[in-house]
């Protein structure tokens, strides 16, 4: 029998808004029992807190709760995450290694971006869903059976994925017994400036916001949510300001916008990939302090960033190296750029805009 460990610590989740109540209550009772949950809502909202919520008000608490970034893993990695894998099994299994599913027993797993899930990890996750057995890659010992409950979240709509063959329509009603949605920044501006009072709190800062800073922070479309708040948060603590903070000490990016709110719903990536474009070629954004912080914290996806670059690659007529110029980027970052892009999976074939031409290395 194992044995029990100190309840798991709830999270801190600021904003009186109406809208984050309701998540709240919702998750609450989703709590009290132990059906799978799905969580979706957009890049940045709070969907890892809200799931960590329901562990630390579950009779789960005293377990272990273990996250997964299904997108930060290549398919065999994410197998072998989730079961384990025995010595020899690959090139690299120098040792015997549990999965996370067993160091969870009686405990939850919280699989975040599912979406991106590969359709075989797809069959493979929905087959442990269906016996709750697991079996570790290059095992040929019987199965064992764990108790763990598993929480999805995704940025991404499974529905229309579903329609497109790009998602198991069974593993997609396994997975969502339960639903909750949080909503984007942009939909509780209520929580704004307790979040902000908060941020700057923890850092040991107190801040005065004029109104007029405030107005067009309230406005901002905020397209990586929270965690674009808190970057923001982090250049004014970095930058020497007066009695209050301005429209001044504000992110150019953030002025140059105006007060034009994204739309929600199935145009969010195209959205996406227009408006950080368009900040792009404007001069009001640079695409290492602006696009790739965006990226690598996870606010915008793999495919946002090949949006981009699509748009990027039609205006250059599919040159990499025009590219840099268009997206604020020395000639020098040339190599640097094309590696970024290579390792995270990103890069655009530029034969796609420049019909007829080859080259060895396909970017032009």
């Amino acid at each position: 029998m194992p044995t029990l460990s100190r309840a798991f610590i709830e999270p801190v989740i600021i904003g009186p808004s109406a809208a984050l109540e309701k998540v709240l209550a919702s998750a609450s009772r989703v709590a009290r029992g132990n059906a799978k949950v799905l969580i979706t809502g957009e890049s940045g909202v709070g969907k890892d807190l809200i799931a960590r919520f329901i562990h630390a008000r579950s009779t789960r608490r005293h377990r272990a709760f273990i996250a997964l970034n299904c997108a930060g893993l290549s398919e065999t990695l994410l197998e072998t995450e989730l079961f384990g894998h025995v010595r020899g099994s690959f090139t690299g299994a120098h040792r015997d290694k549990a999965g996370k599913l067993q160091l969870a027993h009686q405990g939850t797993v919280f699989l975040d971006e599912v979406g991106e899930m590969s359709l075989r990890m797809q069959a493979v996750l929905l087959r442990f869903l269906e016996n709750g057995e697991i079996q570790p890659v290059g095992s040929d010992t019987p199965a064992t059976s764990v108790d763990v409950r598993i929480i999805s979240a995704t940025n991404r709509d499974l529905r229309q994925m579903v329609a497109a063959n790009e998602f198991r329509e069974d593993l997609f009603y396994r997975i969502q017994v339960m639903h909750l949605h949080v909503p984007p920044l942009r939909e509780r501006t209520d929580d704004i400036p307790a979040l902000l009072d908060y941020l700057f709190t923890r850092a040991g800062r107190t801040c005065v916001i004029n109104d007029e800073a405030m107005g067009i922070i309230l406005r901002h479309p905020w397209m990586g949510n929270i965690r674009e708040l808190q970057n923001v948060v982090e250049q004014l603590l970095g930058e020497p300001t007066g009695d209050a903070i301005t429209p001044d000490d504000l992110p150019r990016s953030m002025i140059a916008e105006g007060p034009a709110l994204v739309t929600p719903g199935r145009e969010r990536r195209r959205q996406v990939a227009d408006e950080l474009h368009e900040a792009l070629i404007s001069g009001s954004s640079q695409f290492w302090t602006h696009v790739h912080t965006l990226f690598m914290s996870r606010d915008i996806t793999r495919k946002d960033l090949r949006d981009l670059l699509r748009r990027g690659l039609a205006h250059t007529g599919g040159s990499y190296r025009e590219l840099l110029a268009l997206f604020g980027m020395s000639p020098t970052d040339y190599k640097r750029f094309l590696n970024f892009l290579s390792s995270h999976d990103c890069a655009i074939d530029f034969r796609e805009f420049r019909p007829g031409v080859t080259t060895r290395d396909g970017t032009g």
